[in-house]
């Protein structure tokens, strides 16, 4: 089921899944200059909200989703914190805190630091929806094939895609070590559990070190010498970039404002 939820697409007969790769992603790339260029809360929210309603059109499961939005969501919330407390000069509130030894430490929220945080958690929540949408409505392979007809460096597109190649062999060897230690109470107390999770990481480490060692070694004997074929494109289908050209248009316009 996990495997599921990380999979590229959940359905291939939407109408998303059938727009030109490389369509989405020059019009998934114009929205993210929009969205962290922009200086205020309207734009990220727009772009945001908009992201989920199409996830919700395609019928993306609601914990596929989140589980894709979980990390973003724990970086925007510490932004927001050590901004909030940590940066700014208007005083929003005051509190003392006890600590073991009988004194008081006292944080101080500030409104200005609140702001400025909240606006670079928007800015990444609204990146990551459109990363999300395109991920979730995109199989992976026109997906490179779309980064290659980009122009992005051999190197990243060659990384990304071993990287996508081992990771679900790496998701299938964590699970089969965080059950064995599951059923023999690795994880029945905090310190028991960061233990076991500190030998599942590092037993991750090494398998991921072999594979690559492996796979550098099978390619170089087959021959491969840093170049790969990718899919041959159709050509464009001409809807296609013109309805994306209107809404690029009409984004820019918003993004204005």
């Amino acid at each position: 089921m996990a495997m599921h939820l990380l999979s590229e697409h959940f359905r291939n007969d939407h109408s998303f899944f059938r727009i030109d790769a490389r369509v989405k992603l020059v019009f998934a790339l114009a929205l993210l200059a929009m969205v962290l260029s922009y200086k205020g809360f309207f734009f990220p929210l727009l772009v945001l909200f908009c992201s989920i309603a199409c996830c919700v059109y395609i019928k993306v499961p609601a914990r596929a989703f989140f589980l894709r939005f979980a990390e973003p969501l724990f970086i925007a919330a510490v932004i927001v914190l050590l901004k909030l407390f940590f940066s700014g000069n208007d005083v929003l509130f005051s509190i003392s805190l006890p600590t073991s030894h009988f004194s008081l430490i006292t944080l101080t929220g500030y409104s200005d630091g609140l702001k400025e945080g909240l606006l670079i958690a928007c800015r990444i929540l609204g990146a990551v929806s459109v990363l999300t949408l395109l991920g979730l409505s995109t199989p992976f392979t026109e997906l490179i094939a779309g980064l290659a007809w980009l122009r992005f460096p051999k190197g990243f597109i060659e990384v990304l895609m071993f990287a996508y190649r081992y990771i679900f062999l790496l998701f299938e060897d964590a699970m089969v070590i965080y059950n064995s230690q599951k059923n023999r109470l690795g994880y029945a107390s905090v310190k028991q559990g960061l233990s076991s999770f500190g030998t599942l990481a590092g037993s991750l480490t090494l398998k991921a070190f072999e594979n690559s060692q492996n796979t550098a070694l099978a390619m170089t004997q087959r021959g491969y010498d840093g170049s790969m074929p990718m899919l041959k494109h159709k050509p464009f289908n001409p809807p296609e970039v013109v309805v994306s050209f209107f809404l690029i248009c009409v984004m820019g316009v918003l993004w204005q404002i």
